[in-house]
């Protein structure tokens, strides 16, 4: 690509994904990250300032604006010409300025509202570790569940024990009408709204929803979803089927945790971003999502009629 530009919250480990990815693919990096890590990744890039020119490289391959502040932030998005691709990482509200402000091109690595979704045909024992798995591995994430959708065949011998178990796990539940009319006594259920599906928690905090069938449950998650992952808990291969073909998120799992949306996990090793746009990357962006093409052509005096 040739210089990279990130701008990224409050995770340091961030700052070492993406030099070392950018590097790695014979890029430069321009970082700009949150100011509640700017003394981290203050120390991290002069480690790996010092580690370049002891490889021979030039110090300012990897570099940190972050002592420019949002002026900083706002200047990386405007140098298109000298920045050949943006990646932004973190909330709805930075994506989104990034998306919208950039003249730089930008790589959207969206948001991530994801939802398990338990079909008729569902056992119950795999379908609470996954459920449980998605939510409460690693709340923090973009990969973690924010809705679960239940068949309503599979709504009475599902819910009561899923939500029992999001309870004991310390989940708050947002649910409708049906999902609370199955909360076991002592589990409270908070009546959810459209704010609900819409909401991305990051936090022990979950929105339930009862659905007539597989359609219902791909309708609700066009609507609300952000396109990063979805997952469908069943035995029936024909429903898997239908619940991938109506999708268009980034990542479909059958029977899997949605927490497996990550670089690592799918073999392709670290990554400086999961996208959810088509257009050039879509999910895990590693090494060869920070290449281009370039056509050579060696000829011997060949000419075009």
């Amino acid at each position: 690509m040739g210089v990279v530009g990130m701008i990224y919250e409050a995770r340091p480990n961030v700052t070492v994904d993406a030099a070392g990815l950018a590097l790695k693919s014979g890029n430069a990096v321009v970082l700009r990250g949150g100011a509640a890590a700017a003394r981290s990744n203050e120390v991290i890039v002069s480690v790996l300032s010092r580690a370049l020119v002891d490889a021979g490289l030039p110090a300012d391959a990897v570099q940190s604006i972050d002592a420019y502040g949002r002026p900083g932030a706002v200047a990386l998005m405007h140098a298109r010409g000298l920045v050949d691709l943006l990646v932004p990482r973190g909330g709805a509200d930075l994506i989104q300025t990034v998306v919208r402000e950039s003249t730089v091109p930008v790589v959207e690595t969206g948001v991530g509202n994801c939802h398990v979704y338990v079909d008729a045909s569902a056992e119950v024992p795999m379908a609470l570790a996954i459920l449980l798995n998605s939510k409460t591995q690693r709340v923090g994430v973009c990969n973690a569940a924010e809705t679960l959708l239940v068949h309503r065949d599979a709504a009475d011998g599902f819910l009561p024990d899923a939500l029992a178990a999001l309870a004991g796990a310390g989940v708050v539940i947002h649910g409708d009408e049906r999902t609370r009319g199955l909360a076991p006594a002592g589990v409270t259920v908070i009546p959810a709204t459209d704010v609900d599906w819409a909401t991305e928690y990051l936090a022990l905090e979950i929105a339930v929803r009862v659905v007539d069938d597989l359609d219902a449950a791909v309708e609700h998650i066009r609507t609300w979803s952000s396109g990063h992952t979805e997952a469908i808990v069943t035995q029936d291969l024909r429903a898997s089927e239908q619940f991938i073909a109506g999708l268009d998120s980034a990542a479909i799992m059958v029977n899997a945790s949605t927490r497996f949306t990550d670089g690592g996990q799918f073999g392709l090793g670290a990554e400086i971003g999961i996208s959810t746009q088509k257009l050039h990357a879509r999910g895990p962006m590693g090494l060869a999502e920070l290449t281009t093409t370039t056509w050579i052509v060696h000829g011997q005096g060949q000419v075009r009629d």
